[in-house]
C-alpha cells in the first residue's frame, strides 16, 4: 500500500473504480492519483471516504477491493465523492467455488509460548475468574449483589482474576427447547465452562424455564471448575441468597489463589475475530493487519474464529474458495440464506447493516462493510462454520455465526471457548469482555489519539505510512501472546466486560 510517489488517495486494486482519500480534500481542490492522474475535486471529501477516479455511468458496477461494492445510482463524474447520495445497493446471482483457494500458511510462531492456566479437560486458560452465572434475569440483582460484597475480599486472593456476575435479560417465558431456548443455555453452559473461569457460582429463583440443572446438564465443565448452585425461592430470598453466595464463593477463593500459569504452546490459543463502529480505514489498516496475525496463529497450529455473518454479505465468494470443502462452504451459504430471510420479516434487509456511524466513517453498503470485515480472517483455510456459543473445536479458522450487533457477537464467541479476543474499530467502540480479555485495536490515528485510553493498539500507522500490515500483524500478535499472559488490556484495567454479557435473544417470548 506504500506508493513510491505519495498521493492521497489510495487504490487498493488495479481495477478499482474508486480510491480512498487519505485526507480530507477539500472543493475545488487537485489531486494526483498513484498512477498520476490529475482529479478536480467537486465537492468536499471527508478523510477515509471515496473519491471516483473516473466517470461512471449510472447502472454501472463500483468497484473497490477489486470487488463490486454497488451500483451508481446518479451519473459520477471523475473527483466526486461517492456514497449514500449516488451509490445504491445491489445483490447479483453469484456463482460460487468451493475448495478451490489455499494458503500455505507462515509458520515464523511455531514453538511459541505463553503462560496460561492448564485445566483439567486440557484447554488453557489466560485467566482465573470466578463467575455468577444468572440463569434468569429474576436472579440478576441477587447476582449483583454477591458479586459486590465479594470483591473485598480479592485483596487476600492476588491469584484470582476477579468475581463477575454474568446476568442477562431472559430466561423465562420461553420454551426452552425452542431455537431461544437453545441459543442460551448453550451460551450459559459456555461460560460455566469456560476455561477463563476457575470457579462458578449457578444462580436461579428456582421456578424460570432455564433452570440451573439444564445449564450443568450441557455444560462439560472441567473437573476442577469449583461449582456451587443456589435458588433463590430454595434459600429464603435474597438476603439469605446473598449471604449463601458470599460464602460460597469465598470458600473457593484459597483454591483458585493457589493456580499457576505455566508454559503453553500458543497452538492453545483460540482468538475471536470481531469489529465495530468500522469506517473505510478499517479494511486497509486493522482489519488486515489482524488477519496478518490470524495466519500467524493458525500456521503455529492455533484456533481463529471470525463472527458476524451478517457482516460477511456480498464476501462470501471469498471464502467458500477458501473452505476446506464443498459441505463447509454450503453451510456458510445456509447461514447467509437464514439471515436474509431473518431481515426480511424483520422489515429489513442485510443492506440496513450499515449504522449511522458506518456510514459517517466512509462505508455506504454491506458489500463494501463485508469485504473490508472478513480481511480480519487472513488467508487461512475455511475448516467449518458453527453456531452460536457452539463449543469451538480447532485448530484452524472457525466462521461463529453470530450478529454484527458487538455485544451479541463477542459473547457467542466467549461462549465457544475464545480465550482471547481481539476488537478492531473506526469509530471508537468502547466495548469490554469477560472473562476473556479484549484488545482494541483503532484503524486509524486521529481516532486513537483522541481515545488513547480506551484503545490498545494503533493500527493508523499503517495508513501514516509508519508500519506495513505484516510488520503490525507481528506485533499484535505478540501483543496477542502477552495478554494471553496476564498483560491487562485498557478494557481491564478500567473493569469492563460485566454488562457487555449479552447472549442473543431468539423466538417467542410468552
Amino acid at each position: 500500500m506504500t506508493n513510491e510517489h505519495p498521493s492521497p488517495l489510495l487504490v487498493l486494486a488495479p481495477a478499482d473504480d474508486v480510491a480512498v482519500a487519505m485526507a480530507t480534500l477539500p472543493a475545488g481542490s487537485e489531486v494526483t492519483t498513484p498512477a498520476g492522474q490529475v482529479l478536480t475535486i467537486g465537492r468536499e471529501i471527508p478523510r477515509a471516504h471515496k473519491v471516483a477516479l473516473h466517470d461512471i455511468a449510472v447502472g454501472e458496477h463500483v468497484h473497490k477491493y477489486g470487488q463490486s461494492i454497488g451500483v451508481a445510482t446518479t451519473a459520477i463524474a471523475a473527483g466526486d465523492h461517492v456514497h449514500s447520495h449516488n451509490l445504491g445497493y445491489t445483490e447479483d446471482e453469484n456463482s460460487y467455488e468451493f475448495a478451490t483457494s489455499h494458503t500455505d500458511l507462515p509458520d515464523d510462531f511455531a514453538g511459541r509460548t505463553f503462560e496460561g492456566y492448564r485445566r483439567a479437560d486440557g484447554r488453557v486458560g489466560t485467566r482465573n475468574y470466578v463467575a455468577i452465572l444468572a440463569s434468569v434475569n429474576c436472579s440478576a440483582s441477587t447476582a449483583k449483589m454477591i458479586a459486590e460484597q465479594t470483591r473485598p475480599y480479592l485483596a487476600e486472593f492476588p491469584g484470582v482474576d476477579g468475581v463477575i456476575a454474568l446476568t442477562h435479560g431472559s430466561g423465562c417465558g420461553m420454551i426452552p427447547s425452542s431455537p431461544g431456548g437453545s441459543t442460551l443455555q448453550r451460551t450459559l453452559a459456555g461460560y460455566a465452562s469456560h476455561p477463563n473461569v476457575g470457579g462458578v457460582l449457578l444462580l436461579g429463583l428456582g421456578c424460570e424455564m432455564i433452570q440451573v440443572a439444564s445449564i450443568t446438564a450441557n455444560a462439560p465443565i472441567p473437573s476442577d471448575t469449583l461449582v456451587q448452585e443456589l435458588k433463590i425461592q430454595d434459600e429464603g430470598g435474597i438476603r439469605a441468597t446473598v449471604r449463601a453466595g458470599v460464602e460460597a464463593i469465598r470458600s473457593m477463593l484459597p483454591e483458585l489463589n493457589e493456580r499457576r500459569r505455566q508454559p503453553a504452546p500458543i497452538s492453545e490459543l483460540v482468538l475471536g475475530l470481531n469489529c465495530g463502529g468500522s469506517d473505510g480505514y478499517s479494511g486497509i489498516t486493522a482489519n488486515p493487519a489482524l488477519g496478518h496475525a490470524s495466519d500467524l496463529l493458525v500456521g503455529a497450529g492455533g484456533t481463529s474464529v471470525l463472527a458476524e455473518v451478517p457482516e460477511v454479505f456480498g464476501a462470501e465468494a471469498l471464502l467458500t474458495r477458501r473452505a476446506v470443502s464443498e459441505d463447509v462452504g454450503r453451510k456458510l451459504l445456509d447461514r447467509l440464506a437464514w439471515w436474509r430471510d431473518y431481515a426480511e420479516k424483520g422489515g429489513g434487509s442485510l443492506d440496513n447493516n450499515p449504522s449511522p456511524g458506518n456510514k459517517a466513517g466512509g462505508l455506504t453498503t454491506i458489500l463494501e462493510k463485508s469485504l473490508g470485515a472478513v480481511a480480519k480472517a487472513g488467508h487461512a483455510d475455511l475448516t467449518d462454520v458453527i453456531g452460536y456459543a457452539e463449543p469451538i473445536a480447532g485448530p484452524g479458522l472457525l466462521l461463529m455465526d453470530t450478529p454484527g450487533y458487538d455485544p451479541v457477537s463477542v459473547t457467542g464467541l466467549v461462549g465457544g471457548g475464545a480465550t482471547v479476543v481481539v476488537f478492531t474499530t473506526g469509530r471508537g467502540s468502547v466495548i469490554g469482555a469477560r472473562p476473556t480479555p479484549i484488545l482494541k485495536v483503532a484503524t486509524n490515528t486521529e481516532m486513537y489519539e483522541r481515545m488513547s485510553e480506551d484503545m490498545d493498539v494503533n493500527a493508523g500507522r499503517i495508513a501514516d505510512g509508519d508500519a506495513s500490515v505484516d510488520t503490525l500483524g507481528v506485533e499484535l500478535l505478540e501483543d496477542i501472546i502477552a495478554v494471553a499472559s496476564g498483560r491487562h488490556t485498557v478494557s481491564e484495567e478500567m473493569g469492563l466486560g460485566q454488562e457487555e454479557f449479552v447472549p442473543w435473544q431468539l423466538g417467542a417470548v410468552t
